[in-house]
């Protein structure tokens, strides 16, 4: 009897050091899990832990849908992005120094979570930032980042978490290598530089053509003369009708222009440009004199139609133009 007596009045400093044992640092708990397997997967539970106050931690929680039944374009899209940057954050602080844990929490395992927090769409990201601590913040709600300009990438978010925690580690995102485009890239080079090597001995004459290179500046002058660029800066409609039931094909004013008209200019421009090659490098090479008056009435007459025809469609553009010629008056 003695003996057991003695033998509990031993044990009870050890309890009494057992008893006053610090409970577990909740960041080193999730954190540890987070090296195996980062973002952690949360249900409502662990969310609630995660979340709750006061901590001395952040949060990044990214809640989403999955599941194709959603049809959450969206989700699937960052999904990849949002493992690429929580791995690289772990990876990069294995320590913890940044005080951050990343974790996922879909709708088929947080229903409540989704409903307490009023969501009616997804994907939405919280960042939690600490309440306590040398980090706190002086609003322990969570912020918010924005997925109305589309489908997101790891950088951008990762921008975003590092201004809302300054004065802390911020490891960088990175890529793994995508050995599947360089080995693409390389085959396309190697294949390039062995055709290049064939070939070479036909395309030199073809470089070397004034007449290939005469047509590619004729051709690249008549589509920016005619407005081309135009087009695809104002993004201009192709016809537009004329309030009478018919199609209009040219717009008044300067600051106005259609597709089809642009397209009639340049063919305008390509005529006379070519009748005017014609009379001056080709008739003059005419050795039958006839023939060549011939030729020489017939390229002036084409000369003189068209040039008419042009300057009545700047006289739509200016109201105002004073001049014209026969037969388009």
């Amino acid at each position: 009897m003695h003996f057991l007596k003695g033998l509990v009045v031993s044990l009870l400093p050890f309890s009494a050091l057992a008893a006053k044992k610090p409970a577990a640092d909740p960041f080193e708990t999730f954190h540890s899990k987070a090296l195996s397997s980062t973002p952690l997967k949360l249900d409502d539970s662990l969310y609630g832990k995660l979340t709750t106050a006061p901590r001395d931690y952040a949060v990044a929680v990214l809640l989403t849908a999955l599941e194709s039944r959603f049809g959450c374009q969206l989700c699937r899209e960052f999904q990849p992005e949002w493992e690429l940057l929580s791995k690289s954050w772990i990876k990069g602080d294995k320590k913890g120094e940044s005080r951050l844990i990343y974790g996922t929490l879909d709708f088929t395992d947080g229903k409540n979570t989704f409903q307490s927090l009023g969501l009616q769409t997804a994907p939405v990201l919280l960042l939690f930032p600490p309440t306590i601590g040398p980090h706190a913040a002086a609003d322990s709600g969570p912020i918010r980042y924005d997925f109305t300009n589309g489908p997101q990438s790891a950088e951008q978010a990762h921008f975003w978490i590092t201004r809302h925690l300054p004065d802390r580690l911020h490891p960088q995102v990175v890529r793994p290598i995508n050995w599947v485009r360089v080995i693409a890239a390389t085959t396309t080079i190697l294949g390039t530089i062995t055709f290049l090597s064939v070939a070479w001995p036909y395309l030199l004459p073809i470089i070397q053509n004034r007449n290939v290179w005469a047509a590619i500046s004729l051709i690249a002058i008549l589509l920016f003369t005619s407005g081309h660029m135009f087009n695809h800066i104002r993004k201009v409609p192709y016809v537009a009708g004329n309030g009478k039931g018919g199609v209009s094909y040219f717009a008044g004013g300067f600051s106005n222009q259609y597709g089809l008209e642009t397209q009639i200019v340049a063919a305008m421009y390509g005529i006379l440009s070519f009748a005017t090659i014609s009379l001056a490098l080709k008739v003059p090479r005419i050795s039958d004199p006839r023939t060549q008056q011939v030729a020489v009435i017939i390229w002036g007459a084409v000369i003189f139609v068209m040039y008419s025809f042009l300057l009545s469609t700047f006289r739509i553009k200016n109201g105002g133009y004073p001049f014209w010629l026969p037969p388009f008056a």
